[in-house]
């Protein structure tokens, strides 16, 4: 076997090892099931912070014996009176009771493009998967549950009634013993919402308290992915470290007694965030930037809760005094342009809420390039195309010295026959020629291989970033190509699109095996690449190769309808190039003639030679 072949063997085997380790890591995700409905929880059992102040019990072993702290007797959230939502992006509600802003949907995104629902993000207790914010006062010396506002409170409004950009509301709250709350909530014109608590001391004494912040989820979220390439769960920020905890890891936190739950507690000095994330969802509290506080990740096995906390220091009031302290609730869309606007604006490192993963520094310039392109073409499947022909030309150089010396290889096999025949079977003897001509001629045996090395962490990285990123959701090509961070929908199921029906589920037995127009052209295109070159002489290297494109298309027929077209682009790219280059260097590929040899039985007389 000669040295291209070798290297061309060695090249393919390496990319199809890491493809078929990365497909049995990754394997794609199973369909959407619905979850089962949670466990309804008690409204008068009020979900409260495990936060500690000086000289008072912890909330939460306050919290098993309190009762609801509404003197109007409200029985549920479902009975509480609401606060509209309105905003160019998003609406919903906040419920009296408690303050808690449980309703929210996003206008700009549909459910999927079959139900025209748009997404929910938060929802109230009572719905099939509740998950909300709320905020409160831990109380401290002087003050028991009964005096500060929790989630049970039952606020009354203050002024306008309904909050949209330009019209934030006020939410009041007088506990009866001289202590006076107000709730001040704005919001943006995308996903962000600004809380201020204020306190003011009306009686006579000093209280201390501390303002907190709550996350809420009554059980794992519905349609949990739990897919290695994308991380659902807890994610925070604290002093410029990123920490990500799956739902699965939270029930085997460690019980913390001052939390009255499995918690995991992290003092927070200057800057810092806390909240969940989902595959395209994230809703994160975020105290004001050079603030200290304390960030929980905290689950309640008994009530099945996953909780998140931002605990901010303990506040002192004489009487007289009052104090405010504003912290942020950012809900809604993983958009990459709207998370760096807030980072901008002062949120450390917010962008890294989205999962770049392992190949960050590939994927985060990749995902750049990709908008970008996007946002000049206006089409998701062409801009890939035409990122594959950027990412092409700037590794053009590499390339074509890559395929000047596979042409050379090709013009030295004559030499190389000779050397065989001398050399017979002295392998050492075989071995050293081959060094001598390679740098007599100035040829690396070795440089085919680079440019196939260098496209596995490209093709890694951009499997990421359309897996990933919303913005890569519900993006459609053309025709039946409506969605590229999804499979193939066609198949000869649906004549490749033809027919009106859909094709077999996503991650089915019977999808794999029907594949569709994708996948299929993705293995014509590797077995033309294959055809550049003569088929080897060896029969269980002419297996290999003829085999080749065809697991590779029932491999990645299931992946994202994005990164298909990318990779057959690639691959007709690369034919492109080394066919013109290695005909620029004197030799001609016989492409045809490959093919047609490839067709030919081998004569029954040189069978067992």
């Amino acid at each position: 076997m000669d040295d291209q072949n070798k290297n061309l063997l060695l090249a393919t085997g390496l990319s199809f090892l890491v493809i078929l380790v990365w497909f049995l890591l990754f394997p794609p995700p199973p369909p959407d099931e619905q979850a089962p409905e949670p466990a309804q929880i008690s409204e008068t059992e009020p979900l409260t912070t495990g936060d500690a102040v000086a000289n008072g019990p912890s909330a939460a072993s306050q919290g098993e014996n309190a009762t609801q702290s509404a003197s109007s007797g409200v029985a549920s959230a479902a009975d509480a009176p609401r606060i509209l939502v309105d905003t160019p992006r998003m609406d919903g509600s906040i419920s009296l009771l408690g303050g808690r802003i449980d309703t929210l949907r996003l206008k700009d995104y549909q459910v999927s493009l079959d139900d025209p629902d748009t997404v929910e993000v938060l929802s109230p207790v009572g719905s099939p998967a509740p998950y909300y914010a709320l905020y409160g006062w831990a109380p401290g010396s002087g003050l028991t549950l009964d005096d500060v506002p929790g989630a049970n409170t039952e606020w009354q409004v203050e002024g306008p009634d309904e909050l949209t950009v330009e019209s934030p509301v006020t939410l009041i709250w007088d506990n009866g013993n001289g202590l006076v709350f107000r709730r001040v909530i704005s919001v943006d014109e995308n996903f962000m919402f600004s809380v201020s608590q204020e306190v003011s001391n009306i009686g006579a004494g000093t209280v201390s308290l501390a303002p907190y912040g709550v996350l809420a989820r009554h059980g794992e979220p519905q349609n949990l992915k739990n897919f290695w390439i994308v991380h659902e769960g807890v994610i925070s920020m604290a002093d410029g470290e990123l920490t990500e905890i799956d739902y699965s890891d939270m029930p085997d936190f460690e019980m913390n007694p001052a939390e009255g739950a499995q918690a995991e507690v992290t003092q927070v000095t200057d800057n810092g965030w806390v909240g969940f994330t989902d595959h395209y969802w994230m809703s994160t509290l975020i105290p004001a930037p050079g603030s200290a506080f304390k960030s929980v990740a905290k689950y309640d096995a008994r009530r099945d809760i996953y909780q998140t906390e931002a605990v901010m220091p303990t506040e002192t009031l004489s009487e007289g005094q009052s104090v405010a302290v504003s912290t942020q609730l950012f809900s809604g869309a993983k958009e990459w342009e709207t998370i760096r606007e807030y980072q901008e604006q002062g949120i450390d490192r917010f962008i890294d809420s989205i999962d770049w993963g392992w190949f960050f520094f590939l994927t985060k310039p990749i995902f750049w390039l990709l908008h970008n392109i996007h946002n000049l073409i206006g089409n998701m499947g062409w801009s890939i195309i035409a990122l594959t022909l950027l990412l092409k030309a700037l590794l053009f150089p590499l390339a074509f010295k890559s395929y000047v010396s596979m042409a050379k290889m090709k013009e030295l096999q004559p030499e190389m026959e000779k050397l065989k025949e001398a050399a017979g079977e002295d392998r050492q003897k075989l071995q050293q020629g081959m060094m001598e001509l390679y740098k007599k001629e100035k040829v690396n045996p070795a440089a085919g291989c680079l440019p196939i090395l260098l496209q596995i962490p490209i093709f890694f990285s951009l499997y990421k970033v359309i897996f990933v990123t919303i913005e890569l959701r519900q993006q459609a090509w053309f025709g039946p190509f409506r969605d590229l961070s999804t499979p193939d929908p066609t198949s000869i199921m649906n004549l490749f699109g033809l027919m009106p029906w859909a094709g077999p589920e996503p991650g089915t037995l019977v999808a794999t095996i029907a594949i569709g127009i994708l996948p299929l052209c993705l293995g014509v295109s590797m077995w033309l690449q294959q055809k550049l070159n003569p088929a080897p002489a060896d029969p269980t290297q002419q297996m290999i190769f003829a085999w080749m494109p065809w697991v590779f298309m029932f491999m990645l027929g299931s992946f994202a309808s994005g990164l298909v077209i990318y990779w057959i682009s690639n691959n007709v790219i690369t034919f492109t190039q080394q066919y013109l280059i290695m005909r620029s260097q004197g030799y001609t590929p016989d492409v045809f003639g490959n093919i047609k040899s490839g067709f030919k039985k081998t004569p029954k007389s040189d069978e067992g030679k």
